[in-house]
């Protein structure tokens, strides 16, 4: 099984946002160690919590300190951008680290209403002009245009010796066709998703036919682990991040993943156990050899090679550790 990495670059109630990029950078670089395969980094705007808005910046830093895991962003949200400058964003990141740039694609807008009206004057329009964008996307990156295509003699530069390779980003069987029909590989959001997560990639293999660059089907799935010594200490690291999901569904939690200690004592109202417990089913929490099983049985179900992980802690150490112990076990 392969393993990679999804960060949404978390901020902790005890720390800065300084310092969770810093930490985003440290697990980018431990995941390398690790021997993890990819590493994406989210696209978020003005959500409490959550720091990286600009995954553009953050993986020029991250290339720079790193070797040979793959980067991207997990997604850029395209209709926020015109194609051309996200190809040259990432030819100019697959220039400088070669063979090394993947760039997942998403339409969501990736904040609230208030922050997608400042980033676009028309981003609803956009996204029902998605298939056109991506078509530009792919247009640019591989610098070929069809004939008499207004773009035709424009390149997206530098252009690099290899080509970043384009992901699609999604959670429902409406995005997993729309991968299917551009030829593009598919990431599915387990951890984010409440529908039927099997059907959804199985349609995506039906509906995908070869294309002539040779592009084969291939998915990921993403799923959110918390994985400790025991299963104990594991449901204890899972619980801050696992509470401030339902306090951000309230519009709390402004000031980020509350500590082990405040995410226990926290009171829940009958509808938010309910809440948590779904929560908790659709996460994978346990020890080591747990965890294990869990995301094997997840992969056969799947019918998947590769596994994306996202884990969101209080504690730098914990999660870092969760990485670690999903590593010695399974990598």
């Amino acid at each position: 099984m392969k393993l990679s990495i999804l960060d949404q670059s978390p901020i902790a109630a005890n720390r800065t946002a300084r310092q969770a990029l810093h930490d985003s950078i440290g697990l980018a670089k431990l995941g390398e160690q690790l021997g993890y395969t990819r590493y994406l980094i989210a696209e978020h705007h003005h959500l409490s919590g959550l720091t990286s808005s600009s995954p553009e910046v953050m993986l020029g830093v991250i290339g720079a300190q790193t070797e040979t895991i793959r980067l991207g962003p997990g997604a850029v949200l395209l209709p926020y951008y015109k194609p051309m400058k996200v190809a040259e964003q990432y030819h100019t990141l697959a220039t400088l680290f070669s063979n090394r740039i993947d760039i997942g694609i998403g339409r969501a807008p990736g904040g609230s209403a208030e922050a997608t009206n400042a980033l676009s004057d028309n981003f609803l329009q956009q996204v029902f002009n998605m298939s056109h964008l991506v078509d530009e996307l792919l247009f640019f990156i591989d610098n070929q245009f069809p004939k008499g295509h207004p773009s035709e003699k424009v390149r997206a530069t530098p252009v690099p010796d290899i080509a970043p390779i384009p992901w699609t980003l999604g959670t429902s069987e409406k995005s997993a066709i729309f991968a299917a029909e551009k030829g593009l590989p598919y990431v599915f959001g387990h951890f984010m998703s409440d529908e039927d997560g099997k059907a959804i990639v199985k349609k995506y293999k039906q509906s995908f036919e070869k294309r002539p660059n040779g592009q084969e089907k291939e998915v990921i799935i993403t799923v959110s682990v918390f994985c400790a010594e025991t299963d104990e200490l594991a449901e204890k690291i899972a619980m801050s991040s696992l509470i401030w999901s339902i306090q951000k569904d309230k519009g709390e939690g402004e000031s980020g993943i509350l500590s082990i200690e405040d995410a226990l004592a926290y009171e829940l109202t009958e509808k938010e156990k309910e809440k948590l417990m779904s929560l908790k089913k659709k996460a994978v929490i346990g020890n080591p050899q747990s965890v294990k099983r869990k995301l094997e049985k997840l992969q056969a179900k799947y019918e998947v090679d590769e596994m994306m992980i996202v884990t969101n802690t209080y504690a730098t150490a914990d999660r870092y550790e969760s990485y670690r112990l999903l590593a010695a076990e399974l990598l």
